[in-house]
């Protein structure tokens, strides 16, 4: 039993003959696409691609496998037209696609903006809910369809009934009050919050993945994860909380401008959020396929998937960002 996405990097790559351009058809990583390639040929048993550094060719095998290939996607493509559906049985196409966003201001606006250019038909609904935990519940309910956020710091058993594509690598930042010693610095060394108490959404059970992603990060710096914080929702309530604890507060570099305080990024290390985008498994609309094709684009453009040499993100992390298998 072969996965059809295996046969579909192979097919694509077989048109294309060169991974990158064949990586971009499919808005995927070509690390990842190589690794599909080569689990491929390893539950095959068979060399399927002859590779030199100028250029790829299919192997008799590879030419064998070809037209079997394509007549299973094709086979596949029809069912899907067939039966476009969400999960929840409302057909997919013909409704409003939920789009999480986590916060206004973030670089997923970005994603959207292009996703709804390529998909003009498509009606993309913005929603702005903290937290890839709360998120990834309710696309597994139906509730909501596409968000983002730190897939790897979800239960396996929820991940299996997703799927996810690596998006960026987001450097992190500290948000200081006004006032604080480390404000003056145009950048913070990571060392220089060790005996600071950093709120990280401790006690938040819509950030989980964020908070865990802290305590990673702090573990051996002797930096600590501040206490549970009352629960703010919106701007004003969160600057307003931050402000009464003047506790720092772990962030990404786009996070929105808050009054009262100042945003630096951390170095030495820098350490990196790893971003997702997530959607339920088998949810079949075009504006699907118009976001994973808007945050491909981006990514390549941006560099949002190159990781800093000096850049710090937790090891299973990482590999969860570079394979989809």
């Amino acid at each position: 039993m072969v996965d059809p996405r295996l046969l579909r990097a192979f097919v694509v790559v077989a048109e294309e003959l060169h991974f990158t351009r064949a990586a971009a058809r499919l808005y995927v990583a070509q690390q990842a696409l190589s690794r599909d390639v080569r689990r491929l040929e390893r539950e095959l048993g068979a060399d399927l691609f002859a590779r030199t550094t100028r250029q790829v060719t299919l192997t008799a095998e590879g030419e064998r496998l070809l037209p079997y290939a394509r007549r299973v996607l094709e086979a596949q493509d029809d069912l899907a037209a067939a039966f476009p559906r969400d999960r929840g049985g409302a057909a997919a196409s013909a409704r409003p696609l939920l789009v999480d966003l986590n916060s206004p201001g973030l670089v997923f606006g970005r994603i959207l903006e292009r996703a709804r250019e390529l998909a003009p038909d498509c009606e993309l609904m913005a929603r702005f809910e903290s937290g890839l935990t709360w998120a990834a519940a309710e696309i597994d309910a139906g509730r909501l369809d596409v968000s983002f956020g730190r897939y790897a710091g979800l239960e396996p058993a929820l991940r299996a009934r997703l799927d996810h594509q690596p998006v960026r690598y987001e450097p992190m930042a500290v948000l200081l009050p006004l006032g604080h010693p480390l404000a003056e610095l145009d950048a913070v060394p990571l060392d220089a919050l060790a005996g600071e108490s950093v709120y990280a959404g401790a006690g938040n059970h819509r950030t989980l993945e964020w908070t865990d992603l802290a305590h990673r990060l702090f573990a051996g710096r002797g930096i600590e994860v501040a206490p549970p914080a009352p629960l703010a929702v919106g701007k004003e309530e969160f600057g307003r909380i931050m402000a009464k604890n003047r506790n720092p507060v772990l962030v990404v570099v786009d996070f929105p401008a808050m009054p009262g305080a100042v945003l630096r990024p951390l170095t030495d290390p820098v350490p990196l959020s790893p971003v997702s985008l997530v959607w339920r498994k088998g949810l079949v609309h075009p504006g699907v396929d118009a976001l994973r094709s808007a945050a491909a684009e981006l990514a390549a453009a941006e560099g949002w998937l190159r990781r800093p040499e000096d850049g710090w993100v937790p090891a299973t992390d990482a590999l969860i960002m570079m394979s989809l298998d």
